[in-house]
């Protein structure tokens, strides 16, 4: 596991006001920088349901920010890295055939980024295509 220095309270809180097509892009440039997602881990990955009960998998930025949404029903949860290459060659493609919804950069009264898992893998790659 990379290790990542942890956020301050007050970049945590910047980042959780933006408006959603911010936090999304504020996601993929962090996620390609750090090489890697995080989502919530106990003997399983944390699940949720969007407006319409579909699946959805949440991913956050980083560990602080998905931490924040360990509460509830995920009170049991700990952030667990996910690498950039796995996001990109195995989860995503996972979630895609079995009709699971990416729920991307939750907050903790649980606004989420819904991207096609297509568009979502676009802008990574596009993200990364900078780094080259």
């Amino acid at each position: 596991m990379m290790s990542q220095k942890s956020l301050s309270q007050k970049q945590i809180a910047a980042v959780l006001n933006l408006a959603g097509p911010e936090r999304y892009d504020h996601f993929i440039k962090r996620v390609v920088d750090a090489r890697c997602a995080w989502g919530l881990w106990n003997e399983g990955w944390a699940m949720g349901v969007d407006a319409t009960g579909r699946a959805t998998f949440p991913l956050w930025p980083a560990s602080d920010h998905a931490s924040l949404c360990a509460v509830g029903m995920w009170i049991e949860f700990e952030p667990t890295e996910i690498t950039l290459s796995d996001l990109i060659d195995e989860l995503l493609p996972k979630l895609l055939s079995d009709g699971v919804q990416p729920s991307v950069f939750r907050t903790p009264e649980g606004d989420a980024i819904l991207p096609a898992i297509p568009q979502l893998l676009a802008d990574l790659e596009n993200e990364m295509s900078r780094y080259e």
